[in-house]
């Protein structure tokens, strides 16, 4: 009976050393990090000096504050479209203090940069573009192109050769002189053909201080009825309206002529003064150029509301008045409607995601890629209407880049590149 006694006390110690065992083994686990990664390289409150697998961005901001609201979006596809190449972490530090001491944080947002060592490469705070981001890991050495998307459409050379007789292409919208519009400007040593009278007064707000006196005593304008040339300043126009709501115009040496063609097609008589007026009444918020509305993208800035005459020079209001804007432009294809805001001249946010800029280059005298001009610029919903976009145009050169580069290409330009953008001789 003693030995059986001393027998089931053993029996109970030791089943008590391993119950005690099993809370201790249970109790160590649980303070693994819940994705189970021992290193912490996935546990947002990990020390930012820990060993971690991938390069990581960390955000730390609130889910209320303006610049981290807008963060969000670019937070969330940086996550998607890298996922595999660096981390991407999002701490609220408003509803996590103990964070914002932990990580040294003085405003929000702040971003910071780790290596997969976990060791700091760099920290910013404010507002991060997408492009910035992606920018700055490469400026710090970081590899991640892998999972960059690929370089999109270049085209260097045109597909097709321009047979066209330079004579019938319009100096400025690079479209062609219809013989009933034509208009011409004759200079010193040579005529430039434009395709009609708004793009006279296109070509006039490019000159950079150009005189109205001196430039339109230089054109002249078809006479509608006879296909003469007659000058600008001495005929009659008939400015109507198309079927879009863009102006029509059709230029009278003869104000009775003009008359007899109202009945059949109707709008409003003009002389050369009351034209101009007309013609220059909009003009694009960044380079100042004469533009429809029909034609050009709206721009917000503040409470007031303007036109950029094309996508690039839209984005170039933000540069030219040092302020946030919000932009509506149009699909080159399809007129489909493509949403653009930015904050602290960088994209805030841009809808539909998918979008592309086309940025239309040609090769200057010295070989170097310049712009080809505003009527070779764009924005596409996806790369796909772009390219069909560019199908039927196989003359059309330049590339392929983001929004949000176009947008950055015009934060880089001073006061004084920004006064001479878009402007003949002077556009880069």
């Amino acid at each position: 009976m003693k030995f059986l006694i001393i027998a089931a006390l053993g029996v109970a110690v030791a089943g008590a050393v391993a119950l005690k065992k099993a809370k201790h083994d249970s109790s160590s686990a649980a303070s693994i990090p819940a994705e189970g990664a021992a290193d912490g390289s996935r546990e947002i409150s990990a020390n930012p000096g820990r060993p971690i697998k991938l390069p990581k961005l960390m955000d730390l901001g609130a889910d209320k504050c303006i610049p981290c609201k807008a963060m969000a979006p670019i937070l969330e596809n940086l996550k998607k479209e890298y996922a595999g190449r660096f981390d991407v972490e999002f701490i609220d530090v408003w509803k996590n203090p103990d964070a914002g001491k932990q990580y040294g944080v003085e405003m929000i947002p702040t971003q910071i940069f780790y290596d997969a060592s976990g060791k700091e490469l760099f920290r910013h705070q404010g507002f991060f573009g997408k492009e910035d981001i992606l920018g700055k890991w490469k400026e710090l050495g970081v590899d991640i192109s892998g999972v960059q998307a690929a370089a999109g459409i270049v085209r260097e050379a045109p597909v097709a050769a321009d047979t066209r007789p330079r004579e019938s292409v319009c100096f400025m919208c690079d479209g062609d002189v219809a013989a009933k519009t034509k208009t011409v400007v004759k200079g010193q040593s040579e005529q430039r053909n434009l395709c009609g009278p708004h793009c006279y007064f296109i070509y006039f707000s490019s000159i950079v201080g150009g005189d109205p006196k001196t430039e339109e005593a230089k054109v002249s304008v078809t006479d509608w009825a006879s296909g003469n040339l007659v000058a600008a300043t001495g005929a009659t126009y008939l400015y109507g309206l198309d079927g879009k709501g863009r102006p029509t115009i059709k230029a009278f040496a003869d104000k009775e002529a003009a008359t007899k063609e109202q009945q059949t097609s109707p709008g409003n008589l003009l002389a050369w003064d009351g034209l101009r007026s007309k013609e220059l009444a909009t003009r694009c918020a960044f380079c100042d150029r004469a533009v429809y509305p029909e034609d050009a993208c709206g721009v917000k800035f503040g409470t007031t509301h303007g036109h950029g005459c094309c996508t690039h020079c839209s984005m170039g209001v933000a540069a030219r008045l040092k302020q946030d804007i919000e932009v509506e432009a149009k699909d080159g294809l399809t007129g489909e409607i493509i949403r653009v805001k930015t904050l602290n001249g960088m994209i805030a946010s841009l809808e539909p995601a998918t979008a592309v800029a086309w940025f239309g280059q040609k090769k200057g005298p010295d070989g170097k890629w310049v712009s080809a001009g505003c009527f070779k610029q764009g924005f596409f919903v996806n790369e796909a209407n772009l390219q069909k976009w560019l199908d039927a145009r196989p003359t059309m050169t330049g590339r392929q880049i983001t929004i949000a580069q176009a947008l950055a290409d015009k934060m880089k330009l001073t006061p004084e590149q920004i006064a001479k953008a878009c402007k003949l001789g002077e556009c880069k």
